[in-house]
C-alpha cells in the first residue's frame, strides 16, 4: 500500500512538472527573464527608488552631463524591448572607456520611472554609505 500511494505522489508530481513546462530557468537566463519582469512592471506602475539588477545592449551613447555631479550616460535596450537610459556618476565612479553601441552591460543601481522607459543611476558606491552600492559590469570590468 505505501509503495502504491508512493507511486501515486510520484506521478501527480511528474505529470504537475510537465504540466508547467519542466525545469525552471536557471542562470543567466532566468536573472534576465526577472531582471525584465520587474523593470517592464515598474514602467507600467510608474514606480521609482527600486534596486535593480539586469543587462542590457548599448543602444545610443549620449553626451556626458557635466551639470553638477558629472555623469557618463548611454541608453541600454533591455532583451524585452524597454530602453533605460544609465546615469553613471563618473565623479565617484571610472568612466567606462571604449563603451560603443552593440556592447552589453550588467547593471545593478536605483531604477527612477520616466516616459522613455526609466533611468537607473547610483552605479557607483555611496561615499556616505546610506545607499546600496551599485555598479556596471563591460567586457569583464567592473565599475563602481
Amino acid at each position: 500500500m505505501k509503495k502504491l500511494l508512493l507511486l501515486l505522489i510520484l506521478a501527480a508530481g511528474f505529470y504537475g512538472f510537465v504540466e508547467k513546462g519542466g525545469l525552471p530557468l536557471q542562470g543567466p537566463a532566468a536573472r534576465a527573464e526577472t531582471a525584465n519582469d520587474l523593470l517592464a512592471e515598474a514602467f507600467r506602475n510608474r514606480q521609482s527608488n527600486l534596486q535593480v539588477q539586469g543587462e542590457g545592449r548599448v543602444l545610443r551613447l549620449l553626451p556626458d552631463d557635466r551639470d553638477g555631479s558629472r555623469h557618463q550616460r548611454f541608453i541600454l535596450e533591455l532583451g524585452s524591448g524597454q530602453t533605460l537610459l544609465i546615469a553613471h556618476n563618473i565623479d565617484l565612479a571610472p568612466r567606462i572607456d571604449g563603451l560603443r553601441e552593440g556592447d552589453r552591460v550588467e547593471f545593478f543601481g536605483e531604477y527612477e520611472w520616466n516616459e522613455k522607459g526609466g533611468v537607473v543611476h547610483w552605479t557607483h558606491r555611496d561615499p556616505r554609505g546610506r545607499h546600496p552600492h551599485g555598479w556596471l559590469r563591460h567586457d569583464g570590468r567592473t565599475y563602481r
